[in-house]
């Protein structure tokens, strides 16, 4: 059974930090590029962060560029998301998702093959 878990989510201060964790079950983590998204109440959904499948290339949104870092651990079947210096607009449900490539160095800011049920990360001023 193919299950995509996320946790570490919370209540943190303005410029404070959160590391969230994604764990794919029922597959082989390295054969998928992976990436993070999130989700405020009332807004689209929207990217945030990508990987590639052996973590070799990353991409981020604007807003996350300088304070995100998107990381991976195959042995573990495991992403990361390390978030830093958080603000109010941070606060959201936030998504990984993860899509099959047989390129290792590619990653993909669309076109997820499985999403996570979310986690909420609030940010209070």
């Amino acid at each position: 059974q193919v299950q995509l878990v996320e946790s570490g989510g919370g209540l943190v201060q303005a410029g404070g930090s959160l590391r969230l964790s994604c764990v794919l079950s029922g597959l082989d983590f390295s054969d998928y590029a992976m990436g993070w998204f999130r989700q405020a109440p009332g807004r689209e959904r929207e990217f945030v962060a990508a990987i590639s499948r052996i973590g070799d290339d990353t991409v981020y949104a604007t807003s996350a560029k300088g304070r995100f870092t998107i990381s991976r651990d195959n042995a573990k079947n495991a992403g990361y998301l390390q978030m830093n210096s958080l603000n109010p607009q941070d606060t959201a449900v936030y998504f990984c998702g993860t899509r099959w490539t047989s390129s290792g160095s590619d990653y993909f800011t669309d076109g997820m093959d499985f999403w996570g049920k979310g986690t909420l990360d609030t940010v209070s001023s």
